[in-house]
């Protein structure tokens, strides 16, 4: 006789792709049979768990979705699968070799056991740093955020993680430093204010606040904004580029490996010297200035802040104030405000 294999349910419509593990059930009803699971079909998620073999254990919502099936009744999912799990595209939970991190899960001492791919945090939980999302449980955005700021490798990636969580609206800076004000004593407060200290709500991209890193922290230079439309002075939109140092007139930008390819690379050259004809310096950095810095791209910004020409308001061709029709999204509570017909047409170019 042929065993039923059982198709889970999902969890959520907003996670389609995810299939939540099961325990064993003689029946075959909700869940493999003994007989399943000693073939093929189904693999082992977590202790006395299973999924079907098919089931991609590489994608990091379903690793979210496998471990969160351990939760006790008290506790959630919290750090970067906290955040994964309520949009922040950024965390994938790979570390940069690609090895997968564990999914840490926050509970009360004692109440289940480190395992292969998870990590059990016991730190102080109150009620209010728990909430359910897309039915999971887990520890609110900025209770996951900063657990993941202050367990950061360094200062900056402290910065990298906060930014990236703003850039999907998932916390805003005083959401996090109200927070924060809360976490006296505890370890690694220290990484989130500083990660206070030098974030923006309006990074696009984690190699965009590496950029912006070496600018304040190498060279110690004023703050450059990020992403701020730059417009002549009819109130055309010149460009928005990634880094701008309003008081120099240095446009910075980071260019991946998409702006390598021919259109996009054609539509770079064009904004460049854009820029330019309006008096504006321009310098690029590329993934490879990461391994040596100081001998490739900051001799680079100085060469360039150095032939900028710091004009002075009154004679700019070029300006940073939007005209009226303009529709802001450079802060987390702007874009919170816009619509979803708002978000994919003025948001659509941000990266993930």
């Amino acid at each position: 006789m042929v065993e039923r294999m059982p198709d889970p349910a999902h969890p959520h419509p907003r996670h389609p792709l995810v299939v939540p593990p099961v325990r064993v059930d003689r029946s075959g009803q909700a869940g493999p049979t003994p007989r399943n699971v000693r073939g093929q079909g189904w693999r082992t998620s977590t202790r006395g768990l299973f999924v079907p073999s098919s089931v991609d254990a590489s994608d990091p919502d379903q690793r979210v979705c496998e471990a969160a099936a351990c939760l006790p009744a008290y506790g959630g999912v919290t750090g970067w699968a906290g955040l994964r799990w309520g949009g922040a595209r950024w965390f994938d939970g790979t570390e940069p070799g690609r090895s997968f991190r564990p999914v840490v899960l926050a509970v009360m001492h004692g109440e289940i056991r480190h395992q292969p791919g998870l990590l059990v945090t016991s730190e102080r939980l109150p009620p209010r740093d728990l909430m359910v999302l897309d039915g999971m449980n887990v520890t609110t955005h900025v209770r996951s955020v900063c657990y993941e700021i202050r367990y950061a490798s360094s200062d900056r990636q402290a910065v990298v993680i906060l930014d990236m969580a703003m850039m999907d609206d998932l916390v805003s800076l005083d959401e996090v430093a109200a927070y924060v004000a809360t976490l006296n004593g505890w370890i690694g407060v220290g990484k989130c204010r500083i990660a206070l200290v030098l974030a923006s709500e309006n990074s696009w991209s984690a190699m965009e606040t590496r950029f912006r890193l070496i600018w304040v922290i190498d060279l110690e230079w004023p703050a450059p904004l990020c992403n701020q439309p730059v417009f002549d002075l009819q109130g055309r939109h010149i460009g928005t580029p990634d880094l701008i140092d309003v008081e120099a007139g240095l446009v910075g930008e980071y260019e991946g490996d998409l702006h390598l390819q021919g259109s996009r690379r054609g539509k770079d050259l064009q904004k460049e010297a854009a820029y330019r004809r309006l008096g504006r310096e321009y310098v690029a950095m590329v993934a490879a200035d990461q391994r040596s810095p100081e001998t490739t791209i900051i001799p680079r910004l100085l060469e360039a802040r150095g032939r900028a020409r710091f004009e002075a308001e009154s004679v700019r061709q070029w300006t940073v104030v939007p005209p009226a029709w303009w529709t802001l999204t450079t802060t987390v509570a702007a874009r919170r405000a816009l619509s979803e017909r708002q978000r994919d047409r003025l948001l659509r170019y941000r990266a993930g």
